[in-house]
């Protein structure tokens, strides 16, 4: 008969599961901007989260927003110091859009220009 020693290992420390990468990506412009709201707001654990939710005269919208949550299936890139969250369902519809920041005298904001986005809605909002 052969005695059997039973150890305790302790349990395995939780690891953050890899996130995979989208195709979206973050001007030079809009990256400061986003830094510079990350500052104004006195957060440092925000990520800029863009997604596409159903809506428009077209079937889908964009949504661009800060978020401090990291979800399953989420896809992260890091441009300097920000990070770009897009959800699962959304990267086929965003892949190659880059997000950009404008300050002109015409318009100030943050644009989406994506090479999938077609058709002819007036709204500017809406792509399919």
């Amino acid at each position: 008969m052969t005695d059997t020693t039973l150890t305790e290992t302790a349990p395995a420390e939780a690891v953050p599961a890899e996130t995979a990468a989208h195709g979206v990506l973050l001007t030079d412009a809009a990256a400061d901007k986003v830094r510079a709201l990350y500052e104004q707001e006195g957060r440092d654990d925000l990520r800029l989260r863009v997604a596409v939710q159903p809506g428009g005269c077209s079937g889908l919208i964009y949504q661009l927003y800060f978020d401090e949550r990291l979800l399953d299936g989420d896809n992260t890139v890091d441009f300097s110091g920000v990070e770009v969250v897009v959800d699962k369902m959304s990267v086929p519809y965003l892949d190659g859009a880059t997000i950009d920041f404008e300050d002109t005298i015409q318009k100030q904001g943050f644009t989406i220009d994506n090479p999938n986005a077609g058709g002819s809605c007036a709204c500017g909002d809406s792509f399919h």
